[in-house]
C-alpha cells in the first residue's frame, strides 16, 4: 500500500467510442473512494458528456465548462457523491454540461481556447492535489485525438487506454500507444474489454496483449462482454457492490496497479 500522502493522476482513454470506457473510469473512482482514498472524477468528454446520467444528475450551479471557461472556482465545479466511507465524504465528481447548447459550444472552441484550458486544467489539477488534498483524480476523457483527449493525457501520470478486439480499434490503439502516450512519455496500461468469453483465455487474446505489449512495453489485460453491469441497478457502485463479479475482480486488480505507481 502507498503512503497517505500518494497524489495521482489517472485519465482514461480510448481511440473510439463504445469501448465501454467511462463504466470503466466509474467504477475505478468508486472502488478507489471505496478504499478509503478521497477521489475525483472529471468528465472531460464535452462533446459527448455521459457522467451524469450514469449518475442521475439533472442540473449543477457550475459545470466544469464553467471552470475551463474560467467563470467559476475550482470547488466550484464539484460535487460530492452520496458514497459514505469510513464518515467521511471521499468521491467528488465535476460534471461536464449534457445541455446540446453546452455541447455545440465546446465544439466550437478553437486552439487558442484549448491552450488556456490547458493551463485551468494543470492549475485545476495541483489545487485539487495541494489544497483540497485528493489522493486520485481520474479523468474520463473523450475517445480519439481531439485537443480535449490529449489536454488529459499532458496532464495525467498514468493513462489507462480501453479497447475492443475490433481491428479498427486496436489499429488506432497500437499507434497512441506509440505517438501519443510514449510521445509524453506516459505510465499506460491496456484493457481489452468486452471479450467474448469463448476468446478471453484464447491464442488470439494471446496474440493481441504481446502485440499491443511490444508496441508500448505496457500491462495488459482482458475483460470480458458483461451486458448486466450497464442493465444494474446501479451500475456505478457496481464493482462496490458485487465484489466477487470478474468485472469486479479485474477492476481491483488494476486499482492495486494504480496504488503500486510511484508518485
Amino acid at each position: 500500500m502507498l503512503a497517505e500522502k500518494h497524489r495521482l493522476i489517472v485519465v482514461v482513454h480510448s481511440f473510439k467510442g463504445g469501448t465501454g470506457k467511462t463504466l470503466l473510469a466509474v467504477n475505478l473512482a468508486t472502488l478507489l473512494a471505496d478504499r478509503g482514498k478521497k477521489t475525483c472524477l472529471l468528465d472531460m468528454d464535452f462533446r459527448a458528456p455521459s457522467l451524469t446520467s450514469l449518475f442521475r444528475i439533472s442540473e449543477a450551479r457550475y459545470w466544469l465548462n464553467d471552470y475551463l471557461d474560467g467563470a467559476c472556482h475550482a470547488e466550484d465545479a464539484l460535487q460530492p457523491y452520496p458514497f459514505d466511507v469510513q464518515g467521511k465524504e471521499r468521491l467528488f465528481v465535476g460534471y461536464a454540461n449534457p445541455s446540446t447548447k453546452a455541447i455545440v459550444k465546446m465544439a466550437s472552441k478553437g486552439r487558442k481556447w484549448e491552450m488556456q484550458a490547458l493551463v485551468r486544467l494543470f492549475s485545476f489539477r495541483e489545487y485539487l492535489v495541494d489544497t483540497l488534498g485528493f489522493d486520485y483524480l481520474i479523468l474520463d476523457t473523450s475517445p480519439g485525438l481531439g485537443y480535449s483527449s490529449v489536454n488529459s493525457v499532458v496532464a495525467a501520470d498514468v493513462v489507462l487506454v480501453v479497447t475492443t478486439l475490433v481491428e479498427a480499434d486496436l489499429g488506432g490503439t497500437r499507434m497512441m500507444l506509440n505517438d501519443l502516450y510514449g510521445h509524453f512519455e506516459r505510465k499506460t496500461a491496456v484493457i481489452l474489454n468486452k471479450v467474448p468469453y469463448d476468446l478471453l483465455h484464447s491464442q488470439r487474446m494471446e496474440e493481441v496483449k504481446k502485440t499491443l505489449g511490444l508496441a508500448s512495453g505496457v500491462f495488459s489485460d482482458g475483460m470480458a462482454c458483461s451486458c448486466d453491469i450497464a442493465l444494474s441497478e446501479n451500475p456505478c457502485l457496481f464493482a462496490c457492490e458485487n465484489k466477487n463479479h470478474p468485472f469486479s475482480r479485474m477492476l481491483e486488480r488494476v486499482v492495486s496497479r494504480i496504488e503500486a505507481y510511484p508518485k
